[in-house]
């Protein structure tokens, strides 16, 4: 009889000690991470709130769920406010009461004693993700030292990044058959969250990249492998596996190092470089918007920053 298979971020780490105790709170839980939460990124943020609450309520002598009241929970949240951020106390407060439903639903518990919570207020209108002005993303692509496998790669992927808008986990989730030809010219089409499937026509630039890329790789003919590959050693030969995100943001930080490049920038620079660099240009907001594949607009203006350039300008008028 073929072993089930459960979510590897799930299956590597044990229960929290609080969910352990009754038999069906157990089951209960190991199901809401295995089959409720799809996404990895998601699974993998939910399952550290419940194993923080899970602590707290150990340091408090509460071993059972049962005993969890709104006062425990609403306790738990102004503890996390003490070391964490504000977004990040709001998401694992969501974590808490999706499980807690999910514990309702299958009648482990009477009700849910984190719904009465309220979470902290956040509002922002700027993003936080390190920017790069386009000269800058323009030198740190020509530093790419081309003549490897591994440099045709990284200026394939970064080039993915910047001119799709490309979240880094859409672009490594990409296989060969991803990048195709229609219309005479090059298209990509991207997994993002939740599912969607998004495609768009390539940069002139980034049909480059990639079609010099596929080429000295020599792996247009297998198109359901992945199309961002990993290195074996130093060998300078690319695997048959996917890139990690971690290893992405890696080597971002490596080739950043080696052009100059100061800002302290990671994966999710490149999404907010090119919508910023697109805006400047003349493109209008909802386009940014569909190209970003963003639910709502205010999303996209998040990673909108022009306004840096103003402020920058305003603060060198102090003339003393």
């Amino acid at each position: 009889m073929k072993t089930l298979e459960i979510a590897p971020s799930f299956a590597a780490a044990p229960l929290p000690s609080i969910f352990t105790v009754r038999s069906e709170a157990r089951t209960r839980m190991r199901d809401f991470f295995s089959s409720h939460i799809r996404n990895p990124n998601t699974r993998r943020a939910y399952r550290e709130a419940v194993r923080q609450f899970s602590s707290f309520c150990g340091e408090h002598s509460i071993v059972d769920l049962a005993q969890v009241e709104p006062v425990h929970v609403a306790a738990f949240v102004e503890a996390q406010l003490k070391l964490h951020s504000r977004p990040t106390v709001k998401q694992r407060l969501a974590a808490l009461r999706m499980l807690f439903d999910w514990m309702v639903v299958g009648q482990v518990l009477p009700v849910n004693p984190a719904h009465a919570v309220r979470g902290p207020k956040h509002s922002q209108r700027r993003g936080k993700t390190p920017v790069l002005q386009a000269d800058e993303a323009r030198t740190l692509i020509d530093a790419i030292d081309t003549t490897s496998l591994p440099g045709l790669r990284d200026r394939a992927l970064i080039g993915l990044m910047v001119y799709t808008f490309a979240r880094v986990g859409a672009a490594v989730a990409m296989r060969v058959e991803d990048y195709f030809v229609q219309s005479r010219r090059g298209w990509v089409r991207l997994h993002e969250k939740g599912g969607k499937e998004h495609e768009m026509p390539t940069h002139h630039n980034l049909d480059r990249y990639l079609e010099e890329y596929i080429s000295a790789v020599g792996i247009a003919q297998d198109r359901k492998g992945p199309l961002f590959r990993t290195t074996r050693g130093r060998s300078g030969e690319l695997t048959g596996n996917a890139l990690l995100q971690s290893d992405v943001w890696r080597m971002i930080r490596r080739r950043a190092l080696a052009a100059g490049i100061k800002t302290e920038i990671g994966c999710h620079t490149f999404r907010a470089t090119g919508i910023t660099a697109y805006l400047k240009n003349g493109g209008r907001l909802e386009i940014a918007q569909q190209m970003a594949a963003h639910e709502s607009a205010r999303t996209t203006c998040l990673y909108d920053r022009r306004s840096d350039e103003v402020s920058l300008d305003e603060v060198e008028r102090i003339g003393i």
